[in-house]
Parts: C-alpha cells; sequence; structure tokens
C-alpha cells in the first residue's frame, strides 16, 4: 500500500491486490438464503486454474477537474488457466444489452476461443489496460506464440460519476501487478480492482463472485462466477426473492453516524452496466458456453435486473478443460453431448444460482464510498437489510 503527499493536499492510494480473503462480511455470513452447493471459497477460483489479481487506485477528492482527478477506478484480471499458461480456452458469450465493451469478443465469435487473461476495468481505462496486456505478453509470452495475444480480452462499465474517467490514473505497472499478483484462493470483493468506483441498484457496487459445485453419473463439476457490477436501480432490488430495495428507500438508520440516505444516494445512473465472468471445469464445447452464458441472464433477473436501455450487460463462459495448445491438437476428454440433460440441466442452474449470489456478494461487500464532486453513494446497510428479511421469514439465521 502506497501513500504519497502531492501538493500538501492530495492523499494517493494505490493497492495492488491478490485475490486474498476479504475483510468484509458476504451474503451467507448475513444468513441469505441460496440454492446450490458452493466450492470451499465460494469464488470463481474455485475453478481448478483460475486466478485473480486487482490492482485498486484511489486518489485526490473534492471537485471534479476533468483529466486530473479524483480518481475512484481499478483493474481485475482473471486468468482462465493461470498465469504461467500460454494456451487458449474454448469460450462462448452472450449480450443481454449491449450498450458498452468487451474486446476480443469477435476472435470468440468466430473461433469459440481465446488467448490470456480477461481485464475488468472503467472505461476510461480501457486503451491503456489493452495496451498494457500486449506489452506484459512481450515480456512473458515466448516469441513464436506473441501473436496469439495481440487481441487482449478488456472489458468496462463506466465509473463517471465517481472517478475522472479522463484522467488515466491506472498506469502500466499498476495493470502488470495484477496480473503477476493473480493467485487461486479467496478473491477479495466490493469497492477492489475494476469495481472500485461502481455503483448497484444505486448503492455501493463493485467485484463479487461465488461458486456451485454439482455431482452427475459420478462426475463433479465445478462452476464460478466473478461479477462486476455497475447497474440496476434501488426500487428493481431484489435479495432472497424480496423486494428490498423498494422496502428501505427512504428508511434507513444512520450508519455509523452518518445519515444513510443523501440527496444523490438514491438518484440512478444514466448509463449503467455489468460484467459476467464464467468458468467451469466440465468438458463443454464453445457453443454450449455460449448458451452457459446466456443463462446468466436469469441470475441477474433474480436480483431483479431488467437490464435498462443503456445498460452494458455482457456475459463470457470459458471451459479449462476444452483447452487448445498454441501451436497444438487441442486437448479435449468425455465432451457433453447436446442433449445430455442430465448433465447440461445442472451446470445451467448452477450458473444461474452463483451469477445470483455473486451480485449480492459485491452489495454485501462495497462500503460507503465519497468520490468526485464529493459524491457519496452508500453501502447496502446491513441491519436493515437483516431485518427486512426476517420479516420476511428468509433468513437462515439470525445475525
Amino acid at each position: 500500500m502506497l501513500f504519497r503527499l502531492l501538493s500538501g493536499a492530495l492523499i494517493a492510494l494505490t493497492m495492488a491486490l491478490a485475490p486474498c480473503a476479504a475483510a468484509q462480511d458476504r451474503a451467507r455470513d448475513l444468513g441469505i438464503p441460496f440454492e446450490g452447493t458452493p466450492g470451499p471459497n465460494n469464488a470463481i477460483t474455485d475453478v481448478p486454474g483460475v486466478e485473480v489479481g486487482q490492482t485498486t487506485v484511489v486518489s485526490g477528492d473534492g471537485a471534479l477537474d476533468p483529466g486530473k482527478g479524483p480518481a475512484r477506478t481499478g483493474v481485475t484480471i482473471i486468468h482462465p488457466l493461470g498465469k504461467a499458461s500460454f494456451d487458449a480456452v474454448a469460450a462462448g458469450r452472450a449480450v443481454i444489452n449491449g450498450t458498452g465493451e468487451w474486446t476480443g469478443m469477435h476472435l470468440v465469435d468466430e473461433t469459440g476461443l481465446f488467448f490470456g487473461p480477461v481485464a475488468l476495468t472503467g472505461s476510461g481505462n480501457v486503451g491503456l489496460v489493452h495496451q498494457a496486456l500486449m506489452d506484459w505478453s512481450l515480456v512473458h509470452v515466448p516469441a513464436p506464440l506473441l501473436t496469439t495475444r495481440v487481441l487482449p480480452v478488456v472489458a468496462e462499465t463506466l465509473d463517471s460519476r465517481l472517478n475522472d474517467v479522463f484522467g488515466h490514473p491506472l498506469t502500466r505497472d499498476q495493470v502488470f501487478a495484477a496480473i503477476d499478483g493473480a493467485k487461486g484462493g479467496p478473491v477479495a470483493e466490493g469497492n477492489v480492482g475494476g469495481g472500485t468506483g461502481m455503483i448497484a441498484y444505486t448503492f455501493k457496487g463493485g467485484i463479487g463472485t461465488a461458486s456451485r459445485v454439482v455431482e452427475v453419473n459420478g462426475k463433479r463439476y465445478t462452476v464460478g462466477v466473478l461479477v462486476q457490477a455497475n447497474h440496476g436501480n434501488r426500487d428493481d432490488l431484489r435479495i432472497a426473492g424480496i423486494p428490498v430495495g423498494a422496502e428501505i428507500k427512504g428508511n434507513w438508520p444512520e450508519v455509523n453516524g452518518i445519515a444513510a440516505l443523501g440527496p444523490d444516494a438514491g438518484k440512478p445512473q444514466d448509463k449503467n452496466s455489468l460484467l459476467i465472468v464464467i468458468a467451469t471445469d466440465a468438458p463443454l464445447m464453445p457453443h454450449q458456453l455460449e448458451r452457459m452464458a446466456r443463462r446468466a441472464a436469469l441470475g441477474v433477473g433474480r436480483n431483479g435486473s431488467t437490464a435498462s436501455a443503456l445498460s452494458g450487460e455482457m456475459a463470457l463462459a470459458f471451459s479449462t478443460t476444452n483447452v487448445s495448445p498454441a501451436g497444438g491438437a487441442p486437448r479435449v476428454a468425455g465432451l457433453i453431448g447436446d442433449t445430455d440433460s442430465d448433465t447440461l440441466n445442472p451446470l445451467f442452474a448452477a450458473v444461474v444460482q452463483a451469477t445470483e449470489e455473486a451480485l449480492v456478494n459485491q452489495l454485501v461487500a462495497s462500503q460507503t464510498m465519497t468520490g468526485a464532486n464529493n459524491i457519496k453513494v452508500f453501502g447496502l446497510p446491513h441491519d436493515q437489510l437483516v431485518r427486512i428479511l426476517a420479516a420476511h421469514g428468509r433468513l437462515i439465521r439470525k445475525r
């Protein structure tokens, strides 16, 4: 963690975060019920080989000066096969609503695969992160394989309400830190990485993750989901089937001495976005992974989002066992048939369940943040959420 004092007033905080355990509560800690069986970390990294790294950038405060700050942004990196792998994975994608950017997807559409990590960031960082991924590849990828890394996979959501999107505070070295620091295990959630400046359901939002384990005919598969959430309106928010957003509107107590309702706190954003990355060790083909990606919309719908007109909501799914080595023959074993409902249906359900939980996890983990122009976006108040769900008989246990 690096603190710098600039001009006697500016405090810059830059953190390169491996996916270490976050201090924040998760949805299950509050007693919120979910369907399905999670993996050991209830994270995308439960899929063997997947690694996550994050860099968070928070600097400056006060009035927005376009190009100069303040900054509330970062990057989240997902390595499908770990940072030491140079192979491609089978992939498929789905667009719930398309007003957003996810580079490298034409390659996925055409070939059903992609090489290298997935990067999630703010809209103003796409060009820098894209170039940084190429620069990192130049150092780490063997020369004969470099041409596989000229189409990096970078996705964005717009963090313009809390962050100066024209300021370019994220640096190439900070992207490198996220790539090199990626690990398996627990994943930090909330105001971290690409989710630092994001807002979800007009509460503070950000990064969330969850996983599901399914067993079919003696075979065990894992599905993991990671989301970067910057979407939805408060009145639409549902958790565990209960319209909690509408119930807490205008009826919040103070949270840590701060009145948890301000003039801008509940005001919808003009543009929203949501990114969903789905990993599985099931040996699926690209068109089957596209079917998986489409199911993410059902998980989003469980939490009340209707994919508004200017919301870029997109999903990418990949298989860590359907691998195409650079310059070699594909490695695929035990492919699943397109009519094998006994296997596909549990995998589809796992995507829906893990997406739903990942979206709640990011809300629970995210904390109140003040950004550009002193706009304060409040975290979802846990006590109110627990009280409402308890009143509806929807808690597993009382906190």
